[in-house]
């Protein structure tokens, strides 16, 4: 039974190279990479594009992932990296003209731009771990995999991002 289920976790790596296996575990976890993307970028087409290009890193580099079950995580990491380059790119982009702004297709609360405005503020590894516990409710264990950081340091960056959090607002 034991050379069985090693021999399943050795096929299932094996299947991540084959494309056809690959895009069916990608598929499985678009909405929730789309999700963590809006959460950082906030706006619809950049989320999109993050997803794309997280997509696209991880065909690449597909190879260098050892185990089949870190697969999400792996790919949760990517996506917020894309989103951290994206985030980058747009401070170092100056608009010569100011374009039309498009209305909001929603009504936002002062309470949701201050709360915005203070995750902003906040220091990035507080922020990611905020952002993953709170707007994607995942554990500290399942975010502890994604950053690649014991669970406890994960507990002491949450508990001084909502500290960060309490002073801004």
């Amino acid at each position: 039974m034991v050379e069985n289920t090693i021999h399943e976790v050795k096929e299932a790596k094996w299947d991540l190279m084959n494309e056809e296996q690959f895009f069916r575990y990608l598929s499985g976890e678009q909405r929730k990479l789309y999700s963590i993307a809006f959460s950082y970028l906030r706006n619809e087409a950049d989320a999109l594009e993050a997803v794309q290009e997280a997509s696209c890193r991880a065909w690449l580099k597909r190879k260098k992932l050892n185990d089949v079950q870190s697969f999400t995580p792996w790919l949760i990491r990517i996506t917020i990296n894309c989103c951290m380059d994206e985030l980058r790119r747009k401070k170092r982009v100056f608009p010569v003209e100011k374009m039309e702004e498009e209305p909001a297709q929603e009504m936002k609360s002062s309470d949701r731009i201050d709360l915005e405005r203070a995750m902003d503020r906040m220091k990035k590894k507080y922020r990611h771990v905020v952002m993953l516990k709170y707007y994607q409710d995942m554990t500290t264990a399942e975010i502890a995999r994604v950053l690649k950081r014991p669970e406890g340091t994960i507990k002491t960056w949450l508990r001084e991002g909502l500290k960060q959090l309490r002073n801004y607002l």
